[in-house]
């Protein structure tokens, strides 16, 4: 048994299969109904309006509706996508037992304790035939896959089969007399719409279960007495099944294989071989009694639910033993060799290969190792303990499949080829290898480094030998070890070409490799990505362009078209072929926020930029590249406070100064705009900011822009206006202004302040003329990005053709944009003294009632280059002192740049002085 997942809860009385997804349902003793994802193995739901234990559940086969029955009498319907309870079903009137939805047909057929089956629609809502017949409680009834019958159990120690044709015939055409009279005799005599076709007697005590065979007229059932029964459909006896202990709760036969699987309150699990009524395996719990059990509808999936939860599992492996070699595959299928060519897609029989007499199962070709030389296969499996069969395959009977040869056998957990005409086999009791030629003969024996339990091809003459805990590679020739790796535990091994260990490489180097239910990517420097999902799980063999050639769980061979413009992609990115980047940017539909993080976290934001839509996201994608004009564009369309601060702010690093003012009088962030028009030299702008914060009675701000222009008469007014008296005629003396000094002190009379005398004469304090004024000043150089312009009109950032005029060019021409002449730089009408501005000004500029921008203000541009091509992030320069202490041999200059150690170090190579007390008075 091979456990897939396994819960703890409550007793579990009812278990269901999705026959799509990896789901489970499991009704509890406690009266709660649980919905599990048995691969991720997690709870997605419970659902908890019956009151006490709920036995039986069933999932409809495709719509998103199940059903479940309890110890209230109550039949629920369900819809786990709504996750609520659609409506009930009344009519039963003791414990329910099973339920289950009909294949085809809109019904539901339940079994209860009040000794009747029902057939309900469960579209219509109601209860259109009752089967009576069974005289004690009614353990389980269940369609049948393809016909019109209805098997059920009941501990009356009977089987029955019941014939539902009619019922079907009257759906498909329904008349209303037909329909009055069945409503009738259902009302008064249980119906005739169903009639026994068989009983089947021979089980000694009540009957817990019975269930039809999927293809076969066969019928499996479990009973008190122990004993699992097998019957023909004809009503008799085929045989039966001793080795339960206790009670037998649930029985029934494998989808795909010839065997019975039951359970028993004895606490196990019993395989049965179908056709030689004989006990295969048998699994046991210490102290859980088994109720049920299920089968899922298109996968090897079984689940048993016991006292304390359910277990998920398979009874053997499914992966097929193959071999990849050049262009072709030999696999083992059916008991036969096959042999498969990827180029022509010839699938041929080679020969037959021994089927194991064994009765247990996992007994088939578990690992095939080929040797092209020598054609000659290597077919492993875990008869007794562990064996190899060896085949030398005659090239003239490969298409021809009857050629049947006895094989060389021998007893070896492991068998592999490590030479043309030499394999090695795993002698797990003494730790060792045996080396064997063609006739099976020993040639060498090596002992191993590790306590193996597999050994795998590696190279010739090495061989790969895992542990619970790592891997070697062991060189037999040397007998030294070439390799060790700490890991998790390694099922399978498949090499690429150049011996790279690795499921399938495709041409371009890139791992393709699958999981239960995706195909995944790994490129070489360990960034990995799903391709695309799986409904079953496949073993890839080979992968050539967009088409992955595999198996799967039947032995068929499969090919798969996939869609690797993803990987590619990134491994274009890793490897720096811009050119196949720019290319799959033009010409696919790359997309997704994982693409863009993975941009972002590569350092590529300005591709990443062509590939989103949402504003923000675009915002911060360009600033985070330096693309100042796609920045501007999103803030436009965001117009937020903070973006235009966070623009403002990059503008400013790269010194792009038309932006920058542009972002505060967005902002309306007065005191940066007075600063920025400070620092740019633009005295007349400055002006308009003084005008501007009058008008808005913002004393400060005035105060602040008289200061800035170095305005001492605006100065002195702005205090006498506030107040400061004192203060405007202290201004006003010690800046030579008289005639408002005298004003002043006669205002003051007696509380003028007192001047210090014997000083220096008081200057003016001016802000020093900028050297660049009226313009962008880049501060840090944008450079041309890696695409060279090859993005261009790519995604919403493309530029619009009339601004395809700029014709600044930074690094030639420093000055991009003439901010002078830009319209939403002109902050206001020039204002005389004391005039408040109307609103609507037709002079255009900012209203100084809202500060709001005219709505024909342009944005200022950013530079030419950036319209045409994608820009990397500018980043901060060398400091001057690191260019001083790598530039220079002088002692002094490595000391004024503050680094220290290296100028001890040149003072020691140029002087000998090694003690720094000789220069503390200099340093200090």
């Amino acid at each position: 048994m091979l456990t897939k997942f396994e819960t703890k809860s409550n007793r579990v009385k009812g278990l269901s299969f999705h026959s799509k997804r990896p789901w489970i349902l499991a009704s509890l003793h406690s009266g709660v109904i649980q919905l599990w994802d048995y691969r991720m193995g997690t709870l997605i739901d419970r659902f908890d309006e019956h009151d006490g234990p709920v036995r039986g559940v069933h999932f409809h086969k495709s719509q998103p509706l199940f059903v479940s029955g309890g110890d209230d009498y109550k039949i629920k319907v369900w819809n786990y996508k709504l996750h609520r309870c659609l409506f009930t079903l009344l009519g039963h009137l003791d414990y329910i037992r099973t339920v289950q939805f009909h294949h085809e047909y809109p019904w539901i057929v339940s079994a209860s304790d009040d000794q009747t089956i029902r057939i309900w629609n469960w579209q219509s809502r109601t209860c259109i035939s009752v089967l009576t017949g069974h005289n004690h409680y009614v353990m389980c009834a269940s369609f049948h896959p393809k016909e019109d019958l209805v098997v059920s159990a009941s501990l009356d120690q009977t089987v029955r089969v019941w014939d539902i044709g009619s019922l079907r015939k009257k759906t498909v055409s329904p008349a209303d007399d037909i329909l009055r009279l069945s409503q009738m005799n259902t009302d008064l005599f249980g119906g005739v719409d169903a009639v026994v076709k068989y009983v089947l007697e021979g089980h000694d005590r009540g009957v817990n279960w019975a269930s039809f065979h999927p293809t076969l007229p066969l019928i499996v059932s479990g009973a008190d007495d122990r004993q699992v029964k097998l019957w023909r459909m004809n009503g008799l006896g085929s045989g039966h099944a001793e080795g339960h202990m206790n009670n037998v709760s649930c029985v029934m036969f494998h989808a795909k294989q010839d065997i019975i699987v039951s359970n028993s309150e004895d606490k196990s699990i019993r395989v049965w071989d179908a056709t030689k009524r004989t006990g295969v395996q048998t699994f046991r719990r210490e102290h859980d009694r088994f109720w049920i059990l299920a089968s899922h509808p298109e996968m090897n999936l079984l689940a048993a639910g016991h006292d304390s939860g359910m277990i998920v599992f398979k009874l053997e492996r499914e992966r097929p033993a193959f071999s990849v070699s050049g262009d072709s595959i030999f696999y083992a299928k059916d008991r036969f060799l096959r042999f498969y060519e990827f180029s022509t897609q010839k699938d041929t029989q080679v020969i037959p290969i021994r089927r194991p007499g064994s009765t247990s199962l996992n007994q088939g070709p578990r690992t095939l190792s080929y040797s092209p030389t020598e054609n000659a296969v290597l077919i492993c499996s875990d008869v007794d303990g562990g064996s190899y069969e060896l085949y030398v395959v005659p090239k003239e009977s490969i298409g021809r499949g009857d050629s049947m040869q006895e094989a060389k056998r021998g007893m070896g957990g492991s068998a592999v080829f490590v030479a043309r005409n030499r394999f090695a086999v795993l002698d797990k009791s003494n730790n060792q290898v045996l080396v064997k030629n063609l006739k099976n003969e020993v040639v060498k024996k090596s002992s191993l480094p590790i306590t193996a339990d597999a050994i795998f091809y590696a190279g010739t003459g090495n061989l790969l030998c895992r542990a619970e805990d790592r891997v070697v590679i062991f060189d037999l020739q040397q007998r030294i070890v070439l390799g060790d790796l700490q890991t998790p535990f390694v099922k399978y091994i498949v090499w690429s070409n150049d011996m790279e260990s690795s499921g399938a490489w495709d041409d371009n180097g890139v791992f393709i490799y699958t999981t239960l239910n995706h195909i995944k990517y790994c490129l070489p420097n360990g960034d990995s990505g799903i391709i695309r999902t799986l409904e079953v799980p496949i073993y890839i063999t080979k992968v050539s362009g967009n088409k992955i050639f595999c198996l799967d769980r039947d032995g068929k061979n499969k090919v798969i078209v996939i869609d690797a413009t993803e990987y590619i992609f990134k491994l274009s990115l890793m490897k720096k072929k811009y050119d196949n980047v720019m290319s799959m940017i033009r010409n696919s539909q790359l997309c997704g926020q994982a693409m863009i993080a993975y941009l972002q976290q590569k350092g590529f934001p300005e591709v990443a930029l062509h590939f989103v839509k949402d504003e923000r996201t675009r915002f911060n994608l360009a600033l985070e590249s330096g693309n100042i004009e796609i920045a501007v564009a999103s803030a436009k369309v965001i117009d937020e406070k903070d973006h235009w601060y966070r623009l403002g702010v990059e503008a400013l690093r790269q010194g792009n100064a038309g932006i920058v003012e542009y972002a505060y009088q967005k902002t309306k962030n007065f005191e940066r705009l007075s600063f920025l028009y400070l620092v740019t030299g633009n005295m007349e702008k400055l002006s308009k900011m003084l005008k501007i914060a009058e008008v808005k009675n913002d004393v400060m701000g005035q105060f602040h822009n008289a200061l800035y222009l170095g305005d001492v008469r605006e100065r002195v007014k702005i205090l006498e206006n506030a107040g400061h008296l004192p203060l405007a005629y202290i201004t006003a003396s010690v800046h030579g202004l008289q005639d408002i000094a005298e004003r002043l002190a006669t205002e003051l009379g007696d509380n003028v302040p007192t001047l210090p005398e014997g000083k220096v004469p008081p200057s003016l304090l001016m802000p020093p003329a900028p050297i660049v004024c009226g313009g962008d000043w880049p501060l840090l150089r944008v450079m041309r990005g890696i695409f060279e312009g090859g993005l261009d009109n790519i995604g919403r950032g493309a530029p619009d053709e009339d601004e395809e005029a700029a014709d600044a060019d930074w690094g030639k021409e420093l000055d991009m944009v003439d901010v002078d002449g830009l319209q939403n730089g002109d902050i206001g009408a020039v204002l005389e003294d004391g005039e408040i501005p109307v609103e609507n000004d037709e002079e255009g500029g900012w209203d100084l009632e809202d500060l709001e921008l005219p709505p024909e203000a342009d944005t200022p541009k950013a530079s030419s280059v950036s319209s045409r091509s994608v820009f990397v992030a500018p980043t901060p320069g060398m400091p001057v002192s690191q260019i001083w202490a790598q530039r220079s041999s002088l002692a002094a200059e490595h000391a004024a740049a503050g680094n220290f150690d290296t100028a001890m170090r040149v003072a020691e190579s140029a002087f000998g002085n090694k003690k720094l007390c000789t220069f503390e008075t200099h340093v200090s």
